[in-house]
């Protein structure tokens, strides 16, 4: 039990350093000998847990998606109890957006995956859509939710109201990364959003 425990705190250190790289540098100076250096280990390691670069990044990408759920979920909690459909909804869009030091991380990391998938499409081309279209789909089942409460109206499309609301928000947490807003604003262009449009 304690080896099997050890092998997955090595990984995670691996793979985080690989995230701290994407991060700070782009995923394009991710090497395995650079990971190797920045987790502290040789790159023989690197290469034992990670037989190839492709495993260690989706292995990172996956562990990237847990931070943001997690995120997520604190934010849900944070909006009140018991949840209702409208505060899941706004929780979820708001803390994407870039405000503070975690979520500015995040959303620079998942840019450098979307860099990745441009410049090379077959390397994720299995994987770099699901963690989306999984979002998508909890959105448009809250939206659902939100109509039976009266809060969004009947006549909005659910999944297309939930595309463009995700849409939305990774434009405007590029405009944040970019330095056009701050994450202030982009989450008051949000809120305005969501309080004069979507919901009733």
């Amino acid at each position: 039990m304690a080896a099997r425990v050890d092998h997955e705190e090595r990984r995670t250190q691996i793979a985080e350093a690989l995230l701290r790289i994407a991060d700070t540098q782009g995923l394009q100076s991710a090497s395995m000998r650079a990971v190797a250096a920045e987790a502290g280990v040789s790159l023989r390691l690197v290469q034992y847990y990670f037989t190839t670069k492709e495993a260690l990044l989706l292995d990172a990408l996956a562990r990237l998606q847990g931070q943001l759920q997690a995120r997520m979920n604190t934010w849900i909690a944070a909006a009140g109890s018991p949840p209702t459909p409208r505060t899941v909804i706004t929780a979820i869009l708001s803390c994407i957006v870039p405000t503070d030091a975690e979520s500015s991380r995040i959303a620079r990391t998942y840019n450098g995956y979307y860099t990745l998938v441009l410049s090379d499409p077959d390397v994720l081309e299995k994987h770099g859509a699901a963690q989306p279209a999984v979002l998508e789909g909890f959105l448009a089942k809250q939206i659902r939710a939100a109509q039976a409460a009266g809060d969004v109206a009947a006549d909005q499309d659910p999944e297309m109201t939930a595309a463009g609301l995700l849409a939305m928000v990774n434009g405007l947490g590029s405009s944040v990364l970019g330095g056009q807003r701050s994450g202030e604003e982009a989450l008051a262009i949000l809120t305005y959003y969501l309080d004069t449009t979507l919901f009733t």
